[in-house]
């Protein structure tokens, strides 16, 4: 067997082992991943810039949770959560920005 045909078959085994030892998400992990998009939207509450996206993204996880979806509902809370982030980042970032368009 060549260097090239066991590095194929090396690298094949260990994606294989990976994804089948990947452990399902659990009540408590989206639980966790929950609480911490609802803390992003509720800052950028405060900043006046939450996105609507984000309310209907958190909105799915929590359907997902309660249907008992763990997966799901964890990958569409951290969705929200990176939604509540930008949108911080956003009305951050765009503070002071708006000087810089100034009309020429």
């Amino acid at each position: 067997m060549s260097a090239a045909v066991k590095a194929i078959c090396a690298a094949s085994a260990l994606l294989i082992a990976t994804a089948t030892t990947a452990l399902a998400a659990s009540e408590a992990d989206y639980k966790a991943a929950y609480a911490a998009a609802e803390a992003a939207n509720k800052e950028a509450g405060l900043l006046r810039n939450q996105w609507t996206t984000t309310a209907a993204t958190l909105s799915a996880a929590k359907k997902a949770g309660e249907a008992g979806d763990f997966d799901t509902a964890v990958a569409q809370a951290k969705e929200a959560e990176a939604l509540a982030k930008a949108s911080i980042f956003q009305a951050t970032s765009e503070k002071e920005r708006w000087k810089d368009m100034e009309v020429r």
